[in-house]
């Protein structure tokens, strides 16, 4: 029965295993990149202030809210299935608005696993650590 099952869905099968393999190589690419960019004190800024949206400012911020959710959904995969799926989520979250978005990132920063692990990237990478919130 699973031999059947197998056979019958293998293109899709495939399809689903070549986009798990893509998002996790691109996740261990870009995350680490993306992490060593931010500034130290990143996490205690204020937010810059919101720019009055033209059209073209709608489209690029629905497509990096879009952008956000999938990598947040990745994530979320990832949790279950190798990957960095804390970070990828952490990433996907940083990149969408949403009420209370910014004490979600502090919250799931000051994780000590999380930190440990955004400040291990940064430290070999010979930058300082992140600056968080008391």
């Amino acid at each position: 029965m699973l031999h059947r099952f197998l056979s019958q869905h293998s293109d899709t099968l495939l399809l689903l295993a070549s986009i798990s393999l893509f998002a996790c190589v691109l996740s261990l690419i870009l995350l680490p990149l993306s992490i060593i960019r931010l500034p130290a004190d990143f996490f205690i800024r204020e937010p810059s202030p919101r720019k009055a949206l033209s059209p073209i400012r709608i489209i690029l911020h629905f497509a990096k809210n879009l952008v956000g959710g999938l990598l947040l959904f990745m994530g979320i995969i990832m949790v279950f299935i190798p990957g960095q799926g804390i970070l990828t989520m952490l990433f996907g979250i940083s990149l969408m608005d949403f009420p209370g978005k910014r004490r979600l990132e502090i919250k799931i920063v000051k994780a000590p696993r999380v930190t440990r692990s955004l400040n291990w990237l940064r430290h070999k990478a010979d930058k300082p650590a992140f600056i968080l919130p008391q």
